[in-house]
């Protein structure tokens, strides 16, 4: 996915722990966080039975002694008040190791050596020499690296661009923009490359997101798919796990997909007679500066907001991308 060459410009600290805090797990609900919940690991190294060694994430190696012994992953959490653990049997990574390299060519790119690692890593645990707790991606199947390139190709074109723009009270709070070239994702900015040129914003990030969208298509390259959204908005759909959140979300224009390429439509719940509309609003938008045509087609759009989608991706991949996310961000459950 990622070219050997790529280049990484215009991030501060600042910018590389917001875009980071968008993928940390949090609870779904809208609570405040829980102080006393659950945190940091344990890892437990077992051979035939007996208990060699127990690592904890934040206290180091712990005592094996007076620890009761075979359990499960799940009891090994509860008993250590840790948020996720695992159980290693004890040549299981020398194994994973060994297939890595007798599997991996030179000019493998880094998603095929990651799905290599993760195909591994699964047949240790479908034999039991790996388990762990919680297992949010239980079920899911390993794709190809065929399939992650074609998805690539359906989703942002060679020679095209995809930005995901968030904003908090009326200013840019985070900006990632990736320009596709023939062998793979060649350059990423951040917001510092990018605010000098998008210039003073109006506070409404309805409007201003198309300046941002302006702005990436000139510095990165013409856009093939465009996400903007309050950053509130985009961490709750993140754990959302109504169906249609995404698809709701879009109509009320709580979010703002633009370009809206038809492969993202489908996982987002939105059929093509609904991104299509979507594509007619957003040219109308940029069409209509003084709002006369573009406010009928928001009263519309209002109304098809209780229009249920059941599009269903897992038909078509054999999981939900939207759900995958979900499990993966989502701490309670």
């Amino acid at each position: 996915m990622f070219s050997p060459h790529v280049r990484f410009e215009g991030f501060t600290t600042t910018d590389w722990l917001r875009v980071l805090s968008l993928f940390r797990p949090r609870p779904a609900s809208h609570e405040s966080r829980d102080s006393n919940r659950p945190r940091g690991g344990i890892i437990a190294v077992h051979e035939r039975g007996r208990l060699l060694k127990l690592l904890h994430t934040s206290a180091g190696r712990l005592s094996v002694r007076n620890v009761d012994w075979p359990q499960s992953a799940e009891q090994l959490a509860r008993k250590h008040a840790v948020a996720f653990s695992i159980l290693l049997e004890r040549h299981a990574l020398d194994r994973i190791m060994e297939g890595f390299a007798a599997k991996t060519r030179p000019n493998d790119d880094l998603t095929a050596q990651t799905l290599t690692l993760v195909s591994l890593a699964r047949v240790e645990f479908a034999q039991g020499n790996i388990t762990a707790w919680p297992l949010r991606l239980r079920g899911v199947p390993v794709p190809t690296s065929g399939m992650v390139r074609a998805s690539l190709d359906a989703v942002c074109p060679v020679g095209k661009s995809m930005v995901l723009g968030l904003f908090e009270h009326g200013e840019l709070w985070a900006c990632i923009a990736l320009r596709r070239s023939g062998d793979g994702i060649r350059h990423i900015i951040g917001p510092e490359e990018l605010r000098d040129d998008i210039g003073l914003l109006s506070g409404d990030w309805r409007r201003d997101h198309r300046h941002l969208a302006r702005t990436v298509e000139e510095r990165v390259g013409p856009l093939a798919f465009g996400c903007f959204a309050e950053l509130a908005t985009f961490r709750a759909l993140e754990v959302d796990p109504s169906p249609g959140a995404w698809a709701r979300a879009s109509f009320v224009r709580d979010i703002i997909l633009s370009p809206l390429p038809v492969p993202m439509a489908i996982p987002l719940g939105i059929d093509a007679g609904l991104a299509a509309f979507i594509a007619v609003r957003n040219i109308v938008e940029r069409l209509d500066s003084g709002g006369v045509v573009s406010g009928k087609i928001e009263r519309l759009w209002e109304r098809a907001a209780d229009r249920p989608e059941f599009a269903r991706i897992e038909e078509l991949l054999g999981f939900h991308p939207l759900d995958l996310l979900r499990r993966l961000l989502t701490r309670d459950q």
